[in-house]
């Protein structure tokens, strides 16, 4: 038998995952779903003010890399708090600053990126972030909001290439 004439076998392993988390997983309690939901509906009015404090952070990141410059420690620990707020933003009930910070966090990631990065840009990343809480931009429903967010990503874009 040639190399094209021998039988194709397709082999398909066990599924061994559900084997190591206990086999069936249970369905998810209707009523643990709802009193979650009511403890979050509760706690929404907060979710300004601990935004407010994670923006804070990326402030004093900022004014860190003012002082340091963008490689280095202050790059890194402005990365970080870029990287927090983007999952914190739409946890917040702000998908918006979700947005924008994914955007600074693929602006600063690395410190080759950095090294190309001009700090006006990384300004108006966390200048941007803090107008829409300041604002209470929540979405890029908001026509100012997605106009900014468009053209910061845009600016990212052509400088440190796109996301991948």
């Amino acid at each position: 038998m040639t190399q094209r004439e021998r039988p194709i076998e397709i082999i398909n392993p066990p599924n061994m995952l559900k084997v190591k988390v206990g086999g069936r997983i249970a369905p998810a309690d209707p009523a643990a779903i709802a009193r979650a939901e009511a403890a979050l509906e509760e706690m929404k009015g907060e979710f300004a003010d601990w935004l407010a404090e994670e923006v804070d952070k990326l402030e004093a990141a900022l004014a860190k890399v003012h002082q340091e410059g963008l490689t280095g420690n202050a790059g890194d620990e402005l990365f970080t708090v870029a990287h927090d707020l983007r999952g914190l933003g739409a946890t917040y009930d702000f998908p918006l600053v979700t947005r924008m910070a994914a955007s600074l966090s693929r602006l600063v990631e690395t410190s080759e990126k950095r090294e190309l990065v001009p700090v006006q840009l990384v300004e108006a990343h966390v200048g941007a972030i803090r107008a829409a809480l300041r604002q209470n931009i929540r979405t890029d429903e908001h026509a100012v909001g997605r106009t900014l967010a468009e053209e910061l990503e845009t600016r990212v874009v052509a400088l440190v290439g796109a996301a991948g």
